[in-house]
């Protein structure tokens, strides 16, 4: 499959509090806001939605092609992109800016507090996916992840227009977008993808209803943190799975973007929206279970083994012919 992941790639600066911050917020005033929380760790990882999907998806065999702008410090992260089967030569490098960085701290409850600084990102609006389908021989799914607002706009109108096959993955986005960019991003995707919180933000800001949002899209994923995740396919009826195994939960940051390389890996593969999902899980699980978006390493029989202890022997039957982890022999710094 010839996939092409746009959006956001970064380096993350991850912070951990030892407390809760709704101890130190006031609804009455949060009008004026004025806290600072003291953290106990930091670790700085390489992130960004769509490296961390791209990351994702090379890890269990795929090829994608990474889409986005970077700064002129980005060769190192490349090579270890590289390294891993991610494709970057359709990536944009400034001359100006550095690449973006996002800075989160989560606290005990897993509650997250986070600023993102765009730098090099703001140039992906330059972008165009046509050379990237010319160089590919055609796209068979574009991802628009979390990115430059007017990248995500442009790259989703692209997709309509010439017929390339498109996910909707605004995530984060929707708190700075109005309707009319909403309805945009989302109107005619094959894969609507969000959150609880975010599915319900896009309808209050859209206007649309859920049956609505259906209408307009193939299928409607909505993750739904400890409780897995639900979806909505036009004509069929609702598929809601559970989470999978985790041993202890590490660090809650880019869960979702392994879900996503996980779901939308295993969908080419042919097998049921269940075991799609499944597979979404289990590599969720991954990421709880260590600090950042391409820290784990993913073995055909730890992945296998994980994925019967979740869902059962059906499960990994259905699965296993075409499981091939790319990470199998390449150490994980």
């Amino acid at each position: 499959m010839r996939i092409a992941v746009t959006g956001s790639i970064a380096t993350d600066h991850l912070l951990t509090f030892d407390g809760k911050f709704r101890d130190s917020l006031l609804a009455e005033r949060l009008d004026k806001i004025s806290v600072s929380f003291l953290a106990e760790k930091l670790q700085v990882r390489r992130g960004g939605c769509a490296a961390n999907i791209a990351f994702g998806m090379a890890s269990l065999g795929q090829r994608p092609m990474l889409v986005g702008a970077v700064g002129h410090d980005f060769d190192d992260y490349r090579s270890w992109l590289e390294l891993h089967g991610v494709d970057c030569d359709s990536i944009h490098v400034s001359d100006a800016h550095h690449t973006a960085r996002f800075v989160c701290t989560t606290d005990q409850s897993e509650s997250q507090i986070a600023s993102f600084y765009t730098g090099a990102m703001a140039e992906a609006r330059e972008i165009e996916l046509a050379p990237v389908a010319e160089r590919a021989g055609g796209l068979d799914l574009v991802l628009i992840a979390p990115n430059d607002p007017e990248a995500m706009i442009r790259h989703s109108q692209e997709c309509r227009e010439r017929g390339y096959p498109f996910a909707a993955d605004p995530s984060q986005q929707l708190a700075w977008s109005d309707g009319d960019v909403i309805r945009s991003l989302i109107d005619g995707a094959t894969y609507f993808l969000s959150n609880e919180y975010e599915s319900a933000l896009a309808r209050q800001k859209t206007g649309w209803t859920a049956d609505q949002i259906r209408s307009r899209v193939d299928t409607v994923v909505t993750t739904l943190g400890p409780n897995g995740v639900r979806i909505e396919r036009r004509g069929e009826p609702d598929v809601q799975v559970g989470p999978a195994v985790v041993r202890r939960v590490v660090d809650p940051t880019a869960a979702g973007d392994a879900f996503r390389a996980g779901f939308l890996t295993a969908s080419t593969w042919g097998v049921t929206t269940e075991r799609a999902a499944q597979v979404g899980c289990v590599m969720a699980a991954h990421v709880l279970e260590s600090t950042g978006g391409q820290e784990y390493k993913l073995t055909r029989a730890g992945f296998l083994a994980r994925l019967t202890e979740s869902y059962g022997d059906e499960a990994t039957a259905d699965v296993e012919q075409y499981l091939w982890c790319a990470q199998e022999e390449i150490p994980v710094a």
